[in-house]
């Protein structure tokens, strides 16, 4: 079981931001097109954070065209460029699953004020 944990721990990145539930991201992911390959840019609140170390995932939801896209992203997948924070929601739930039955300004979130 720790020969399992060695390997895990060298296929982790380092340089993640910290993400929580309630933040608006930008994730840069890697689409395989073919031959090409190119970065997409998906934006949207945290919903939810599930598992730990190397199987960690964060699920990440939007509106586009008024209609709600979730996407699931592992946070140590090489397909994973970059996580950017946008900004910090202030929320009191581990999981935001309620968002999914709002729209409009039911569905924001408040800022975290320094």
């Amino acid at each position: 079981m720790d020969a399992l944990k060695l390997i895990a721990q060298d296929s982790m990145k380092t340089d993640i931001p910290v993400v929580n539930i309630g933040d608006t991201v930008k994730v840069h992911a890697k689409i395989k097109e073919g031959e090409r390959e190119r970065i997409q840019i998906f934006e949207g609140t945290v919903i939810a954070k599930k598992h730990g170390g190397i199987n960690e995932t964060f699920t990440v939801r939007r509106l586009s065209h008024g209609c709600g896209v979730e996407r699931v992203f592992p946070i140590h997948s090489p397909n994973v460029a970059k996580v950017e924070l946008v900004r910090k929601g202030k929320v009191r739930r581990s999981k935001l699953y309620y968002l999914r039955s709002r729209v409009g300004k039911a569905a924001k979130l408040k800022e975290v004020l320094k």
